[in-house]
């Protein structure tokens, strides 16, 4: 047995080998990396929940509320934002089909997990689905008490060529990041930044495990062009989620493909598999990986494993297990497809008066309904 007087001079040793005592976003290793230069894990349509409260309803993406995603890992949680009653809530699509409730209530929710993690950078991604306003947001940030965690960046126009370490962000109080996709930024709320200005994106609508790929579809202006991307200073997004189609009488459907997210998210094994495709993009970006990475059910697979591999991070520490495992209670479907949007779609070819709001389905887009369609 060691004797109990060595114990008070261990933590001058450790930082006299250079052996960091605290971790930031789970792990030591990261504390002086660059907000730009590691992956972060997102969760697509963080509030948006496919489990009891909801009825385990198509509309959502995600088997654990935003709290316990963060817990988990996930450092990026996106949302939709919609105006309903004069109010900005978390709605899917409408605010009629799926309402996570109020966007000053999901701010607090995450500023009460930030108090209590002090060594954690988070990000948030804002669709703004009914143009609000800098004002709009801001008022709400300020209301929900977070904006004091608010990263400011020295411009909101132009992307920085670096980015503050993850422990600097950690030492100044400002870590948290906040996009919005799309804004008009003001000077009024520096810390709400047009995520076009800051990001590029690959293809978010994928059909196919064997269609992943790691070119730049938004903003337009590098759209298939990855040498202006990569040169552009701004953050490569990497969308990894599969949509199912499904052609119901004339309609044709897409909906989140949740049978095949084990092998989308995993870190190896089958194709499309989050692992390979990311390990492909960090090389078509000449050695860079991606700074985001965005999901689906993100405990599946699990997605965290990809990232981890790319930040180099082998012995996480502080984060909450959760289930690897699919929702425990499915709809019924029929071919794959939710029964009930089988008898819907039979409704309108006879002729019913069928709500457009019925139609909205799961994350996904409809390519022609009725004879319109809508994209989400």
């Amino acid at each position: 047995m060691r004797p109990s007087y060595c114990l008070p001079f261990l933590p001058a040793l450790a930082s006299a080998l250079g052996v960091r005592s605290t971790a930031c976003n789970n792990s030591p290793s990261l504390c002086d990396k660059s907000y730009g230069e590691i992956t972060h894990l997102g969760a697509h349509d963080s509030p948006f929940l496919r489990d009891s409260s909801t009825d385990d309803s198509l509309f959502g993406d995600q088997y654990y509320d935003t709290t316990t995603q963060l817990s988990a890992g996930v450092r990026l949680v996106t949302a939709q934002v919609h105006k309903s009653n004069s109010e900005w809530r978390l709605c899917h699509s409408s605010c009629d089909y799926l309402d996570a409730g109020l966007l000053k209530d999901w701010l607090k929710d995450i500023k009460t997990w930030l108090d209590d993690n002090p060594n954690e950078v988070v990000t948030i991604l804002l669709v703004n689905s009914d143009d609000a306003s800098a004002s709009d947001l801001g008022t709400i940030y300020e209301n929900a008490n977070i904006t004091s965690y608010a990263y400011e960046p020295d411009s909101l126009t132009t992307a920085p060529s670096t980015w503050p370490t993850l422990q600097e962000m950690i030492n100044n109080g400002t870590r948290l990041v906040n996009f919005v996709a799309s804004l008009t930024t003001s000077s009024d709320y520096p810390y709400l930044m047009s995520e076009w200005d800051f990001i590029w994106e690959n293809q978010y609508d994928v059909t196919s495990a064997s269609n992943f790929t790691c070119v730049p579809n938004r903003p337009t202006e590098y759209d298939n062009d990855l040498s202006s991307a990569l040169s552009s200073n701004l953050l490569p997004f990497m969308n990894h989620f599969l949509y199912s189609s499904i052609t119901i009488s004339t309609y044709d459907i897409e909906y989140p493909n949740a049978s095949y997210v084990s092998t989308t998210n995993a870190a190896s094994g089958g194709t499309g598999n989050l692992g390979s495709t990311a390990t492909k993009c960090k090389k078509d970006y000449n050695g860079r990986q991606p700074t985001f990475i965005l999901v689906d059910f993100f405990n599946r697979g699990p997605a965290i494993d990809t990232v981890d591999s790319l930040n180099n991070v082998t012995n996480p520490v502080g984060r909450t297990s959760v289930s690897t495992s699919a929702s425990t209670s499915d709809a019924s479907t029929t071919n794959g497809v939710l029964t009930t949007l089988v008898d819907l779609a039979e409704s309108a070819r006879s002729g019913e008066n069928v709500t457009f709001g019925n139609w909205i389905w799961a994350a996904g887009a409809w390519g022609s309904i009725l004879g319109g369609g809508i994209s989400l």
